[in-house]
């Protein structure tokens, strides 16, 4: 059976279409499968930015008309770059397994060095979303005292927008992760010089990966989608062993959200749905064109709540280990190796850390006081736990040997190496915790000593994001109900 698959002409769709080319004759070896690439309208016009164009799908109606037309049996798209609306002609058949839905922020090492003379910095991007939504977030997260942050638009696929880093007035530079990636990794010849050439651009740059609690990314955004004709049926059975059902959820509830709000890539909205065993995570951040302000994390938990209760009966406050301890520094070197820091103060304040080291923290907060400190931060894994893994490899060219910084009696996930910076001591003047039916931990140190001294809660209903102070809790025989954060629990569990 011959099959003709049709993609863009660009390397990166290229790329993309082999990935779904090889997962086809994977699973059907009885196929033959020709490739037809071809440039788009947003290829042809490099010249207006993405978001005043008046056409729907300048990157993806020329494959379409060619699928209607009988020319190509199916089509291969990057899925964010498809209208939201429903076609009544074609569909979408199949999906890979998404790739890393995140935004990458390069900066080139040469110009971050005079931030702190300039104290502005020049970023490229076109997309309207990264614009509002990074403003804020990198003046906190960058280790500078900036005035200003320009993002200046641009064009080109991924191989131009990086060399354009490197013309005059241009510090900076955001693109999607995943389109990064998959121009590493890939292992055909036929993009070895594009590779090599990224490679040595990562070199000369110092890189940040964008949380989704701060920059959710465009709906769709690492997914990819496979378009056939709607009267094609035939062809779904080619997909069955390879579509990847959980991607096409959390895509489709992405897209029916932008499409709430009006649709489109002019819009200032990024959206992003997480799927874990504890539930479903939703990050809303923008603005839309009637100016209604977004900005919203929420889970959609696996395990159903318990009844809500009175305020007076829930232990509001945050507990956390200085409620229930005391901190002892513990005297060490720093390692030759990349760190994993989930609380701030476990960074010694006599080192000193180089844009060199790779480090990566728990969660913003942490980010944002290290930074603060002048630590440029790779990333964090928006406290949802260590076993969110960072999946940078193919930005730092190495499998990561994490040393995580933390007390002498922590737990590490995911074989993590630690070293112990300080260590906790009991205090004698601690909570009180009588009457309490509900309780929020942020602390899995802070649960174990309240457990010494109150055993009965126990029995009681507690409640924690997800990690190690989860790990703890069910350590102790306890099944936590999962929460994303202190605030949030506040106001789905009070009555008040």
């Amino acid at each position: 059976m011959r099959l003709v698959l049709a993609a863009r002409r660009s390397e990166l769709a290229r790329i993309q279409a082999f990935q779904v080319g090889r997962a086809l004759d994977k699973a059907n070896p009885q196929l033959t499968i020709e490739y037809s690439f071809h440039e788009s309208l947003g290829d042809r016009n490099q010249n207006d930015p993405l978001w005043q164009m008046p056409e729907k799908g300048v990157f993806t109606q020329d494959l379409r008309e060619g699928l209607l037309a009988g020319r190509y049996d199916l089509a291969v798209h990057s899925w964010k770059d498809l209208a939201v609306e429903d076609d009544q002609e074609t569909e979408i058949a199949a999906t890979l397994p998404r790739a890393d839905t995140r935004d990458l922020l390069l900066v080139r090492r040469d110009r971050w060095a005079k931030v702190g003379t300039t104290r502005q910095l020049v970023i490229l991007t076109s997309s309207p979303r990264r614009a509002y939504n990074l403003d804020s977030f990198l003046r906190r997260a960058l280790p500078a005292q900036l005035k200003k942050i320009i993002f200046e638009p641009v064009r080109g696929n991924v191989p131009t927008r990086v060399h354009k880093m490197w013309q005059p007035g241009a510090d900076g530079l955001i693109v999607a992760k995943a389109a990064l990636d998959r121009l590493l990794e890939t292992e055909d010849t036929e993009f070895s010089e594009t590779r090599t050439f990224l490679r040595n651009a990562l070199a000369q740059c110092l890189w940040m990966v964008l949380p989704l609690r701060a920059n959710p990314s465009a709906p769709a955004q690492g997914a990819l989608a496979i378009e056939v004709r709607r009267n094609r049926s035939d062809l779904h059975r080619l997909f069955e062993s390879f579509n990847c059902a959980e991607t096409r959820v959390a895509v489709t509830r992405e897209r029916d959200i932008l499409r709430e709000h009006g649709g489109g890539c002019h819009q200032k909205i990024g959206v992003s749905i997480l799927r874990r065993p504890y539930g479903e995570i939703t990050f809303l951040r923008g603005l839309t064109d009637g100016g209604e302000l977004l900005d919203n994390h929420s889970l959609k938990a696996t395990k159903a709540r318990p009844p809500r209760i009175a305020l007076q009966e829930m232990w509001p406050v945050k507990t956390a280990d200085s409620d229930w301890f005391k901190r002892e520094s513990i005297p060490a070197t720093i390692p030759d190796a990349p760190l994993w820091i989930s609380k701030a103060d476990s960074l010694p304040g006599h080192w000193t850390i180089t844009a060199e080291r790779l480090v990566w923290t728990s969660g913003l907060k942490t980010w944002e006081r290290l930074a603060q400190r002048g630590v440029w931060v790779n990333g964090c894994a928006e406290s949802l736990g260590e076993h969110e893994l960072p999946r940078i490899e193919n930005l730092s060219g190495s499998t990561m040997n994490w040393i995580k910084l933390t007390h002498e009696d922590a737990c590490a996930e995911n074989g993590m190496n630690m070293l112990p910076t300080y260590r906790l001591i009991p205090k004698g003047d601690v909570p009180v915790l009588e009457d309490k039916k509900y309780f929020f931990w942020t602390s899995g140190s802070a649960f174990e000593r309240a457990l010494v001294l109150n055993p009965w809660i126990k029995l009681m209903t507690h409640f924690c994001g997800p990690g190690n102070t989860q790990r703890a809790l069910e350590r102790s025989g306890v099944t936590p109900h999962i929460f994303l954060d202190h605030d949030q629990w506040l106001k789905e569990m009070s009555l008040s």
